[in-house]
């Protein structure tokens, strides 16, 4: 994130060059991170995310669930987008934003991109998993699908908050 004379600025994926966000994305960011802290207590990755109509209605939510429900799907970003295709009653999203706290992994874009979600908003990168990571042809065929993408929004944050659960994990896992 850099801030410039008191305005906030984060990478587009496009070029990675700087791209302004408003206080509205730092809001909804901020109602991601309550879902991500939600996940936190129950022992989920952190992850939170919404989806919002062009109105900033929420028409999804969800954190990951995957623990909780035995199954490697329920990933929040998938919850949030099956929630609001239901409220919908259509699967397309192409005027809607997602929010979500981390950089989406393979699957969870996959989703993003045939729901056409028209512009996807992320906090913090995710080297390991996120897509950016993967194959750089795979990150070509969403950019021409995906073409919206801000990240940094609240990062540090999103990591912050990462941290204390991978801490947490760890301290578990040595017990």
């Amino acid at each position: 994130m850099i801030v410039r004379e008191g305005r906030v600025f984060a990478k587009v994926i496009t070029g990675f060059c700087p791209m302004e966000y408003s206080e509205k994305d730092a809001v909804f960011m901020q109602n991601a991170l309550q879902l991500a802290r939600r996940a936190f207590e129950q022992d989920e990755v952190p992850v939170g995310a919404l989806v919002i109509s062009p109105g900033g209605e929420i028409l999804g939510q969800g954190y990951n669930r995957t623990e909780e429900l035995g199954c490697q799907d329920q990933h929040a970003e998938m919850i949030a987008i099956r929630q609001a295709c239901a409220l919908r009653g259509d699967w397309r999203l192409d005027d809607c934003t997602l929010y979500v706290t981390l950089e989406p992994c393979v699957m969870c874009l996959g989703c993003i991109a045939l729901s056409r979600i028209g512009r996807l908003v992320f906090g913090a990168d995710s080297p390991h998993y996120g897509y950016r990571g993967q194959r750089e042809d795979l990150c070509r065929l969403y950019a021409q699908t995906i073409k919206n993408v801000t990240t940094g929004v609240c990062k540090e944050e999103v990591e912050l908050l990462l941290k204390e659960f991978f801490k947490k994990q760890r301290k578990r896992d040595a017990v």
